[in-house]
């Protein structure tokens, strides 16, 4: 009941996560970046506690792959799980367990990885991972927007989303963009208008919390109709 990316920046360093599904909240307990470290997803009876687990051995120093190999071993309840990572050169690492409902997708490619279960076809991940591919020029979060709504488009989950999250980590130890969206009747449309909205303020919070002086003066936008 949930689909998924992460993905590193080559051009910047960055790292995001971007995922949605037919629970509440899913912002809350899947996704997770480090600034210089990786990004990981835990999702299917989800464990929120095992993605901060994988950036923490990647932050030691583990490959994507021995990260992840690391933490099934640990895991009790492996089988209920499906995670992924990725490490500060771009591997990638996914685990599906055998208790992970059909249909399950899974896809990695430069830079990325996709998957997700309870899908509709098998070709969600496929289609994230190409629409990632596709131009990395963009910047990392207008990618992974535009990768789960292909991964939409594909076929999407058995369920109806409502709700949908993108975590971008840059340099700085908080987060570059955390925008989440609950509740909703298109979570994904809304998530990718939320990310147009912000994304030509999103230098300018960082900005803000590192060097006030050179920030500009916030200026409300016009009230919606």
């Amino acid at each position: 009941m949930t689909f998924s990316m992460l993905g590193r920046c080559a051009r910047t360093g960055q790292f995001g996560v971007v995922v949605t599904t037919s629970a509440i909240a899913v912002g809350t307990r899947c996704p997770f970046a480090r600034a210089g470290v990786g990004a990981a997803l835990t999702q299917h009876r989800t464990d929120p506690r095992l993605g901060p687990l994988l950036l923490d051995l990647l932050a030691r120093g583990f490959p994507a792959r021995q990260a992840m190999d690391a933490v099934v071993a640990a895991t009790p309840d492996r089988d209920w799980r499906q995670l992924a990572v990725i490490d500060r050169g771009g591997a990638t690492a996914i685990f599906t367990g055998t208790n992970v409902r059909a249909t399950v997708s899974t896809a990695e490619g430069p830079d990325c990885a996709a998957l997700g279960n309870i899908l509709r076809n098998a070709a969600v991940a496929p289609a994230m991972v190409a629409s990632f591919a596709a131009d990395p020029a963009r910047p990392l979060a207008e990618r992974l927007v535009r990768a789960i709504l292909a991964g939409e488009a594909a076929g999407g989950e058995t369920a109806a989303v409502q709700s949908a999250a993108l975590l971008v980590v840059d340099r700085e130890s908080f987060p570059y963009v955390d925008l989440r969206v609950d509740d909703h009747a298109a979570p994904l449309d809304e998530l990718a208008r939320l990310w147009a909205r912000y994304a030509p303020q999103a230098d300018d919070y960082v900005l803000r919390a590192v060097a006030p002086g050179q920030a500009a003066a916030y200026v409300p936008p016009p009230a919606r109709p």
